[in-house]
């Protein structure tokens, strides 16, 4: 059974930091793309950031380029998102999410977190 639960959330003023977390259990992250992904109230889903567990190769939204990092710890098992200078239109809940092609489209991820809320004010 694979489990993705995000952490490291919360809520910081803008130009702020954040690291989330995504520990991955019941699955080898390093065979699998990973990403983040976010929403906001009354907003579709949308990528922010993926990574080829196999590549290391990353692909990120126009929106958080040079702000945003994603990264891997094969040995945790655990993926990560520094996300720098935030934005208030950065407020969302951000899902961890596996799936079989670096893509930011939310519909090619198979399994989902639970979620974790980024309120920047």
């Amino acid at each position: 059974h694979v489990q993705l639960v995000e952490s490291g959330g919360g809520s910081v003023q803008a130009g702020g930091s954040l690291k989330l977390s995504c520990q991955a259990s019941g699955c080898n992250v390093g065979r699998a793309c990973m990403g983040w992904l976010r929403q906001a109230p009354g907003e579709e889903r949308e990528g922010v950031a993926v990574i080829d567990t196999r590549s290391g190769g990353t692909l990120y939204a126009d929106s958080v380029k040079g702000r945003f990092t994603i990264s891997l710890d094969k040995a945790k098992n655990t993926l990560y998102l520094q996300t720098n200078s935030l934005k208030p239109e950065d407020t969302a809940m951000y899902y961890c999410a596996a799936g079989r092609t670096s893509t930011l489209v939310p519909a090619r991820y198979s399994v989902w977190g639970q979620g974790t809320q980024v309120t920047v004010s």
